[in-house]
């Protein structure tokens, strides 16, 4: 009975969120920034615990998380901004990992097809590191690497920590862009200074992954010459 029970709540939390995912997915273009911005700060002091949980629920459901981090770089400025839209990407990967460990693994399976077998690969290899390595460099699809990972045998201490710590240059960047981009809608002060610290901020973003991928060849030809 125990048994029976255990795999219908897997059945009606897996359907839940295979309906979710697909509504988020269908509906995803119709996502409106502004409307949303202007009801979170409606909410004054819940303003942060809201956009989290709305940040939350979008990456366990495929919401664009770039739309979502831009916004919380105009919400919150770039410092808060990074804080919560990292805490919340963070968390949001997390319950996916889960699901897709404990609940949802066959449909997760399916949905990476052949690339399951090079996370695999990459994760029985180098362990937390290649989580750092796809953090940083984006091979995968964010959405999908976070359930794709739960079906690794990282443990998942070594995911969360990994997956928190290299997603931050990424939210930082992506976080003070949104912030721009609201104080040149209100006229801040300082434009240029600020633009020119975003664009060296996304150049810095968009380099990381060559360096890394260099880091790693050179790793692996020192490992062949040994």
């Amino acid at each position: 009975m125990k048994k029976m029970k255990s795999g219908l709540t897997r059945w009606i939390i897996f359907l839940i969120i295979a309906i979710g995912i697909t509504l988020a997915v269908i509906y995803r273009k119709q996502l409106d920034a502004s409307a949303l911005q202007i009801w979170i700060e409606s909410a004054g002091n819940a303003a942060p615990v809201i956009f989290m949980l709305i940040y939350i629920i979008g990456t366990v459901f495929f919401l664009p998380g770039s739309v979502l981090t831009l916004l919380g770089g105009a919400l919150f400025g770039p410092v808060m901004g990074t804080f919560y839209n990292l805490t919340a990407a963070t968390i949001g990967s997390m319950i996916a990992f889960i699901i897709a460990r404990y609940i949802a693994s066959d449909w997760v399976a399916d949905k990476t097809g052949g690339k399951m077998k090079q996370l695999i690969q990459g994760v029985e290899d180098e362990g937390w590191r290649f989580v750092a390595f796809v953090r940083l460099v984006p091979l995968f699809p964010f959405n999908l690497l976070n359930y794709a990972l739960g079906l690794t045998k990282i443990k998942f201490m070594h995911y969360s920590l990994a997956t928190y710590i290299c997603m931050l240059p990424g939210a930082i960047a992506y976080t003070y862009l949104g912030y721009i981009g609201k104080e040149a809608a209100t006229g801040g002060e300082g434009l240029v200074q600020k633009s020119m610290m975003a664009l060296a901020l996304l150049a810095i973003v968009a380099f990381l992954p060559r360096l890394i991928k260099k880091i790693r060849k050179d790793k692996t030809v020192e490992k062949e010459e040994v």
